[in-house]
Order: C-alpha cells, then sequence, then structure tokens
C-alpha cells in the first residue's frame, strides 16, 4: 500500500504503482485530504474582517504598483503577451487581501462570500483537486478519498479512538512546556500552523541579571526604579564562561526598555525579548509588560554593574556596534579570554580613544584584562586572544576572520576545555554547563529564558514567542517510546543516507510535541473538548483509515452519503476500532452485524502495513517521525504493522529555479495540464529526478516529450497501414521475444 501527500511527486508514485501492477501485485493506491489546522479558519477569518474593514464587495486601499516587468530577451514591456509571468502570478503575486487571492482563482464576490464560512473550504475545493488528479491520471482508489476533521464524522471517531488509546497507554501527559506559540491565536503555534519558521523550536538561554550600581544608574531610571534593584539582563548560551566577565555590550542606538518582572525588580532588555519574557511567568503580570521607560543604549553607557561570578566586583556597560534587536535580549555579556568578538571590541576600545570619547567611556572603564577561566589544549587558558593572535585579526570589524576565529575555538572549548576556577574547577564544561545554570539561578543572579531559535511567524501572520504554558503533549521523549521508534528506524528502508541521519538526529533531540491547541479545525480531544488536536497529530495512523474508508463512506469526502455498508458514524465505537485494527481484540457489544465487522477487518489485513510512505524531506524533523511513534505506540506488540518503507524527496524547481509567485516562475497543477497536457507533463516530471534533492521540471522536456509521442503514433499508424509487408512465421529471434511477448 503507498501513500503520498506531496502533488509535486504525485506523477512520480502513479510510475511506481503502474510498474508493480505490471509485475503482477495488487497495490493500493489511496489518496486523502488534510484540512485540519489553521490554514483554512485562518483565511475565512480574514475574510470576514475585510468586510468588517471594508464593506461588501469589500472597497480597498489603492497602493501605487511599483513592481518591474520582466521580460525575456528581445521583447519589449508593452508586449505583455511575452512577459515571463503566469496568469495566476501575475493576478496573485502581488495579492495583499484575502479577497484578491480568492478573485485570482476567477472567483466572483458572490462567491467569495461563502469562503468566509471554513465549512465551504471543505466543501469547494475537494472536488476541484480530485477533478485536476484525474487528469494527471493517477492510479487512484478514489472510493477511499476523504478529508479530516469533525466535518467528516467516520474520521473524527478514528482519531478520537486513537488518542484515547494513546492517554490510556500514557503516551499523552498534561503540563506546563515550553512551546512555540501565537499571541494573537492565544494557542500554541505548530509546524503546520506558521506562514515563516517551521521546524523552529523553542532555544534556551541563561538569563544573567547584572544589577546595576545606584550611584551610576541615569536620574530618569532612578526615578522609575522607585528604588527596585535594576538590572542589565544578558541571554547567554554559555553560563559556564560567567567567571571571566569584564564588561557588559549594549548597541548605543537600540531603544531599551525597563520593565517589572515577577519578583518587583526592574529588568533592561529589548522589547522584543520582554514580551517573550512575559509569555513565561517572568513579568509582574501574565502576558503584560509594565514599561517604566523607554532608554537609548547611548544613555546607559559607562553605568558601573555588579556581574554574577565574575572575578572583579564592578564591571561597565561598553559599546558594541554589532549587536542585533532581533536576537536575544539587546545585552551582550563580554568574555575576552574565549570569546574572539569581546576580545578584539574590547580591544578597539582600548585603543580607540576618540571612540570612548565618542560614548563618555573613562579609560579606566576599559582597564581590564582577559581572565584565564578555561583551559582548552592546544590554545591554552586564554583561547581568544591566541586565536586572534593566529589568524592576525586587527579589530571587530574583521568579520570573516573572527567567524572563522569562533568556529575553530567555540566547539573545542565545550567539548574539550576544562574549568580552571570556581566550584566546578577541574571539570569538563560540557559537563557541568546545567549545573553553574542551576548555580546561578539558585542564587537568583540567573533565569532560563526561551525564544524561538529564528523568527516564526503563524499563519494569522503574528510573530510567536515562547511561552510557557498548560498544554496536552505527546511524550516523545519518554526512553520506553523512543527506543520502539528507534526499534522501527533500524527495520525501515529510507533509500538514503541522508534521510536516515536526518531520522536520527530527529530522535536524539525530540522529547514533547504540544498535541492540542484552540484554535483552527480538527477532531476535539475525547477527554478535554475545549482543545482541538493539532494537525500534525490527527495524521500519524490516518493510513490505517484507507482500508476502510470505502466501506464506511465510499464515494463521500465528509461521510454524508449513505454507508455502502450501512454502518452510522455513532457505531464506529472505540471498541469497534480495536477489533478493525487490533489483531487480539475480541468482536465488540455493536450494532453492527458480526460480518460487517470482519469484512472491514479483512481490508485492514490484507493491505497494512504501508509498504510506502513518500514525502517531502522537511517533514523529517516532524511529521514523519512522528509517523513512526504513533505506529509504535497503537501496535506496540505488532511490529509487521510499523512502516516498512519511507522515501523523502526534495522540492519542484521550474527550469532550475525555485517556484516563486512574485517572480513570475509559477506553474499550477491545471495551467500545466492545460500547456502541456498529462503525457507531455509526465514525460517531464519523469525526467525531474526522483532523489532527496530537489526535482527540477523543465519546460523544454515536457514540449520535447510532446513531439515525441507525436512521432511514436505516426509510426504505429504507419506500421498498421503497412502491415501486410511485416514478416511471418516462426518467432525466431530476439527481436519478437521482446516486443510479441
Amino acid at each position: 500500500m503507498a501513500a503520498c501527500i506531496l502533488v509535486t511527486r504525485l506523477l512520480c508514485r502513479r510510475f511506481a504503482i503502474g510498474y508493480q501492477r505490471l509485475k503482477g501485485k495488487r497495490c493500493l493506491y489511496p489518496f486523502g485530504l488534510h484540512c485540519t489546522g489553521m490554514p483554512i479558519k485562518a483565511c475565512a477569518d480574514k475574510l470576514l474582517r475585510e468586510m468588517e474593514d471594508f464593506g461588501y464587495p469589500p472597497k480597498f486601499p489603492v497602493e501605487e504598483n511599483t513592481e518591474a516587468v520582466v521580460v525575456e530577451k528581445g521583447d519589449t514591456p508593452e508586449n505583455k503577451a511575452k512577459s515571463k509571468k503566469s496568469k495566476v502570478a501575475a493576478k496573485a503575486g502581488s495579492a495583499k487581501y484575502q479577497w484578491q487571492i480568492m478573485t485570482s482563482l476567477g472567483l466572483t464576490d458572490e462567491e467569495i462570500k461563502e469562503f468566509a464560512n471554513p465549512m465551504h473550504w471543505l466543501k469547494y475545493f475537494p472536488p476541484w483537486a480530485q477533478n485536476d488528479l484525474k487528469k494527471m491520471g493517477l492510479k487512484v482508489d478514489w472510493r477511499r478519498t476523504f478529508i479530516t476533521t469533525d466535518a467528516n464524522p467516520y474520521y473524527d471517531s478514528f482519531v478520537r479512538w486513537q488518542f484515547i488509546r494513546l492517554k490510556e497507554r500514557n503516551k499523552i501527559q498534561f503540563g506546563k512546556r515550553y512551546t512555540i506559540y501565537s499571541p494573537k491565536d492565544r494557542q500554541p503555534c505548530m509546524d503546520h500552523d506558521r506562514s515563516a519558521g517551521e521546524n523552529v523550536g523553542p532555544q534556551e538561554y541563561t538569563l544573567i541579571k547584572m544589577r546595576v550600581i545606584e550611584e551610576t544608574m541615569p536620574q530618569n531610571l532612578k526615578v522609575v526604579a522607585s528604588r527596585r534593584p535594576v538590572f542589565l539582563v544578558a541571554a547567554t548560551l554559555r553560563p559556564e564562561t560567567m567567571y571571566g566577565q569584564t564588561n557588559c555590550w549594549l548597541h548605543p542606538d537600540i531603544t531599551y526598555i525597563a520593565f517589572v518582572n515577577n519578583k518587583n525588580e526592574v529588568f533592561i532588555c529589548t522589547r522584543r525579548a520582554a514580551r517573550n519574557m512575559s509569555y513565561q511567568e517572568m513579568t509582574e503580570k501574565p502576558e503584560i509588560v509594565n514599561v517604566l521607560a523607554e532608554i537609548k543604549g547611548r544613555d546607559l553607557m559607562g553605568v558601573a554593574l555588579v556581574a554574577p561570578l565574575s572575578s572583579f566586583p564592578k564591571i561597565y556597560a561598553l559599546p558594541m556596534m554589532t549587536i542585533k534587536e532581533d536576537k536575544g535580549t539587546g545585552v551582550v555579556t563580554s568574555v575576552p579570554s574565549d570569546s574572539p568578538d569581546d576580545f578584539a571590541a574590547l580591544r578597539d576600545l582600548k585603543n580607540k580613544a576618540a571612540m570612548r570619547e565618542k560614548f563618555g567611556i573613562k579609560e579606566e572603564m576599559v582597564a581590564f584584562e582577559p581572565v584565564p577561566i578555561i583551559d582548552v589544549e592546544g590554545f591554552g587558558t586564554l583561547s581568544a586572544p591566541k586565536i586572534c593572535e593566529e589568524l592576525k585579526i586587527q579589530s571587530q570589524n574583521d568579520r570573516e576572520k573572527l567567524q572563522l576565529a569562533k568556529e575553530r575555538v567555540y566547539l573545542k572549548g565545550f567539548y574539550e576545555g576544562v574549568l580552571i576556577v570556581g566550584e566546578f574547577k577541574g571539570k569538563k564544561v560540557q559537563d557541568i554547563k546545567k549545573q553553574i545554570q542551576k548555580l546561578l539561578v539558585d542564587r537568583g543572579e540567573a533565569a532560563v529564558y526561551m525564544e524561538p531559535e529564528k523568527l516564526v511567524v503563524s499563519r494569522s501572520g503574528d510573530q510567536c514567542v515562547v511561552a510557557l504554558c498548560d498544554q496536552w503533549f505527546l511524550d516523545y521523549g519518554n526512553a520506553e517510546w523512543k527506543a520502539q521508534a528507534t526499534q522501527a528506524l533500524a527495520n525501515l528502508n529510507t533509500y538514503h543516507d541522508e534521510s536516515r541521519k536526518n531520522f536520527e538526529a530527529t530522535l536524539d533531540w525530540l522529547h514533547e510535541h504540544a498535541c492540542s491547541r484552540s484554535y483552527g479545525l480538527g477532531t476535539k480531544l475525547p477527554w478535554d473538548p475545549q482543545y482541538l488536536i493539532e494537525s500534525l497529530s490527527d495524521s500519524t495512523i490516518y493510513m490505517a483509515y484507507y482500508t476502510v474508508a470505502h466501506l464506511l463512506h465510499g464515494g463521500s469526502f465528509d461521510g454524508s452519503g449513505t454507508s455502502p455498508l450501512g454502518i452510522e458514524p455513532e457505531e464506529m465505537t472505540p471498541e469497534v476500532w480495536d477489533y478493525l485494527f487490533c489483531q487480539t481484540a475480541t468482536v465488540p457489544k455493536s450494532t453492527i452485524a458480526v460480518d460487517k465487522l470482519k469484512k472491514m477487518r479483512r481490508e485492514f489485513e490484507y493491505w497494512y502495513a504501508v509498504d510506502l510512505r513518500v514525502s517531502g524531506k522537511d517533514l523529517i524533523p516532524n511529521h514523519l517521525t512522528y509517523y513512526l511513534y504513533n505506529h509504535c505506540a497503537i501496535w506496540p506488540n505488532d511490529p509487521k504493522k510499523w512502516p516498512q518503507a519511507i522515501r523523502a524527496n526534495g522540492h519542484l524547481l521550474l527550469n532550475s529555479e525555485k517556484m516563486s509567485k512574485s517572480t513570475g516562475n509559477f506553474l499550477t497543477l491545471s495551467d500545466a495540464l492545460e500547456k502541456f497536457s498529462a503525457d507531455g507533463m509526465r514525460f517531464a516530471l519523469a525526467d525531474a529526478g526522483d532523489t532527496i534533492e530537489d526535482a527540477n521540471f523543465v519546460e523544454a522536456m515536457a514540449d520535447a516529450g510532446i513531439l515525441r509521442l507525436y512521432a511514436f503514433l505516426e509510426w504505429v499508424r504507419e506500421m498498421m497501414d503497412t502491415d501486410v509487408a511485416l514478416r511471418t512465421g516462426e518467432q525466431n529471434d530476439i527481436c519478437d521475444q521482446i516486443f510479441i511477448k
């Protein structure tokens, strides 16, 4: 049984199915439509807001179109027919509003209005998708096609059964966990709920609290602090290096804020970082930042600080121009003994009196020498000064050399370095990092702080944070469950070593996955219906559902038609699903006739397990790994039901370039069928490539394929017209055997 979800690779799977059938195998190739998650609901809500804001039909603000027209060589801008932009790209590439995107699909205002109801999407688009895919010539058993979410009551009961059993087996837990979170949507934002930042997770930092000495504090800060202790807070990945702090870095042009935390202290950092903290129970009131003042970095230059673990009684805030506002807190600790950047920047300040004068920095504020704290083999106890000398780094502006220096010393320092100061003297850095973090937190000199590794934007256009929130989560870190998934991977055919390595890496870091949310479409958690099951969690064993879907609601996407076996959705109880899918289950008490139950069970036993799962390589860190885990959980004692093979592929290029509406290098499935025919498109896709690397659809190959087909048909006609001239008699050579057989 083969299942595939990426449209750009569907046709290649069609070739595989056709080939296996020619070899005499019975092959099942089903196709489902996954509607769970935020995208549909978010688009429907956008239409609602646009009608509220701009009326019906919406009258949007007129914006000047400054987009350049791209033309091919030899064409003039007036010759629009020769523009590289496709019709869809020209219409939708610059669309700003959801209504405009819908208009680009050829829908009228009256039709678009209906899409403000998310349920309308589930009825409108599936038949169109099926129609295009049929035109491709897919060898799909369309009787088994279905949509997800509670709009399909049969599938809804299937997902409810799965989660009831997962919870009974202690695979699902509840508690406060750090997760990527959308404040606008007020729920965790999983990979499929994002418009940017897929596979990005929370990054843990140690938030170092450097107390500002009151005598050096700016007057306006003294006033708003009202005798509260004030701290510059720096996010560091290396708490073990805090013994070597000689100063603190601030960007003179960044606007920092002072706000009250949950311990009645005043923190100073960027507004972005404070927003993250407010969702991690670190502010006076949850999700609210009580801003006392805005302060330019230049106004904090030269303030004296007491830094945790530093060997100096006080250090100073100094200027660094390379600090970025979109990472960390905008406040950076300086450890010139082990950081090439810090060493180069501190040396510049020492050597450049004009720079010090510009920011009001006195000479004694930079009169600090690097402090030996970590012994690194090959670099000694002052690795940063040594590597800067070796690479002849002259200043903090030698960015390429400094990047090379960091690559040379950071990893070696972490894995091979030995601490030579403090309570953990003599121990390897990699062994005591968490212990030093705990020491600082227990003393009240630091806190655990999280933020997204990179920018994450939800489907609602919201920049996400990391939140500490109550949630139901799948406990993928459970040792026994992880061991089973590892065993499943060992028996799995991945076709490419790169895919296997990516799976192994994911199994190594994966611990918990939030499976509940409050916004979007989906199935409600059976025991806590205020939450929905998110899209990466309701799609892990749906392949089993294919085996019986045609018997439950064949020919109907949402189960609204007559059931071929006369079974109602409410009859599909957890005990019935147990009997269908778990060999050891006995016949349940049910209003469904036993012969019908046995028929569905035979279907499952005949087709399962999944012989081939084909999907994008970007889904290995989430969907495909969860797929392994959940099969192990539902069939823990039956490895024969676990996935047999996963083939991960790359994305699809068009004429060797990434597809993009904005550039016009874009081709829809329906456009390709109209332009090249199904046969021409199949020729081009067959030649596009079938590995983990990105495939390349070349339009010239599609054109050539059509010409070859035409030439072949002409040859066949010619042979048929001249069949009297063909040889007759015995089949006595290899050509006879090949062509006649």
